[in-house]
């Protein structure tokens, strides 16, 4: 893009304060996809055209749909805020938009699916965020591309004349204007995907000149000023609001240009982001947690996600993730919440969070009772299990007055119990005398 971006386009760290405090969101995807219950890709894994396609949308009726139920699971699980997809990569609505009769108030169930979920939401105090599609396959001005259901039609050339860009980047911005306008203040946008410099059988990849991406970013901004953007529009810059790994824990935090930045890795409880019935590498909850510890750990925030069922209910298998998540924060989310990357270097087998002046050792091989801590001999005051409040003693003058150290030995030894507390991921909590520093 050869338009200079303006660093007032993107939010100054004090805006995004709440975000990188709570750390902790749910990504929900939902739509009539979850009917076919085989990925939410499944329009363009299984290639089809909109007639074929048409079945989920004529049978689309999640008369089960509590969004009150689903916000106070996110709650209880420790989420501080959530995303939902407003629109996906088929083009389905689940508002009431007027650019488009593919929307839940056509479907059987013939009603705003989005309005009673922002309330709901807003009533556990989660904050409210959207998915965005930036790809349509529905649209009829979407250029077909590697991704299109279409693609690989014997008359995919004569299908792609007379689409116009232009025509459908308008759409996106009616669209997106409806959904920061109809339901009070959105606190994240978060727009999904560019894909420039790639191309299939002659069809191009689109990126920030196809979704004219800064006009669209202009007018998110003139409408929600203090909104969070993610990093997917393809626009560069050196300041993006929040940068978005998806899959994968970074080895380190996430930089640009060199620069740290605000970031937010997105997971799924098992191999889909919609709902699919026959997936089975679901994680363990003692993956789950290491998820949102490594990323904490990291400075990062975690938006990990849930697929509902066609009838608009969590499987089971995701509430007990979420139960596995709710039960390890009601006793340890103050090593989550306002924490982050600490100086000092955590042993192997451990992460660090802190907050202040409150080191917090995430323990994920439990030790036959002694955990070393290199650099923190003299600089803790106090310890504690988390869990429980019950004290932790090391070995050290302060504890037995006939212990030498060897000389120049800056290790603090905590005197752990031979058993493992019953949670998943111990956490000790070292309250740090003023001034410590590695």
């Amino acid at each position: 893009m050869s338009e200079k971006v303006s660093a007032d386009l993107f939010l100054p760290e004090e805006k995004k304060a709440w975000f990188s405090h709570d750390r902790f969101g749910m990504f929900i995807h939902w739509g009539i996809y979850a009917l076919a219950a085989r990925h939410e890709w499944v329009k363009s894994r299984e290639e089809m055209d909109d007639a074929a396609y048409r079945k989920y949308f004529d049978h689309f009726d999640p008369d089960l749909y509590n969004p009150r139920e689903w916000a106070a699971r996110a709650s209880a699980a420790g989420m501080k805020y959530v995303g939902l997809t407003a629109k996906h990569h088929d083009g389905f609505c689940l508002w009431d938009t007027k650019t488009t009769e593919y929307n839940a108030t056509n479907t059987p169930y013939g009603r705003d699916l989005i309005a009673p979920f922002v309330e709901a939401f807003r009533a556990e105090g989660l904050k409210v965020g959207f998915y965005y599609s930036l790809p349509d396959w529905q649209h009829p001005d979407f250029t077909l591309d590697m991704y299109h259901p279409l693609r690989n039609r014997e008359d995919a050339v004569a299908l792609n004349t007379g689409r116009n860009m232009s025509n459908y980047a308008a759409t996106m911005r009616e669209q997106v204007s409806e959904l920061l306008t109809a339901y009070g203040k959105i606190d994240v946008i978060w727009f999904d995907f560019s894909y420039p410099g790639r191309t299939y059988k002659g069809f191009p990849g689109k990126g920030p000149d196809d979704w004219q991406s800064l006009e669209l970013l202009r007018l998110v901004r003139r409408l929600a000023p203090d909104i969070i953007v993610n990093n997917r529009l393809g626009i560069e810059t050196d300041v993006p609001d929040v940068l978005t790994p998806e899959q994968y824990t970074p080895r380190t935090p996430p930089t640009v240009n060199g620069r740290p930045v605000t970031w937010e890795m997105c997971q799924t409880f098992s191999g889909s982001w919609g709902y699919h019935r026959d997936e089975d590498s679901w994680k363990s909850p003692e993956q789950l947690l290491k998820i949102l510890i490594d990323g904490v750990a990291l400075g990062g925030n975690l938006l990990m996600n849930v697929g509902p069922t066609g009838r608009g209910t969590f499987d089971q298998r995701a509430i007990d993730a979420l139960d596995a998540y709710a039960r390890w924060m009601k006793l340890h989310s103050r090593s989550i919440y306002g924490a982050g990357q600490s100086p000092f270097t955590a042993p192997d087998g451990c992460r660090y969070t802190q907050r202040g002046n409150r080191l917090y050792v995430h323990i994920y091989s439990w030790p036959n009772q002694y955990l070393h801590l290199d650099g923190l001999a003299g600089k803790v005051a106090y310890a504690q299990m988390l869990n429980d409040a019950s004290e932790v003693q090391w070995l050290g003058a302060d504890t037995d007055p006939h212990f030498v150290p060897p000389v120049g030995d800056t290790t603090l030894t905590l005197h752990l119990p031979v058993k493992k507390p019953d949670v998943v991921v111990p956490v000790v909590e070292l309250f740090l005398k003023e001034g410590a520093t590695p």
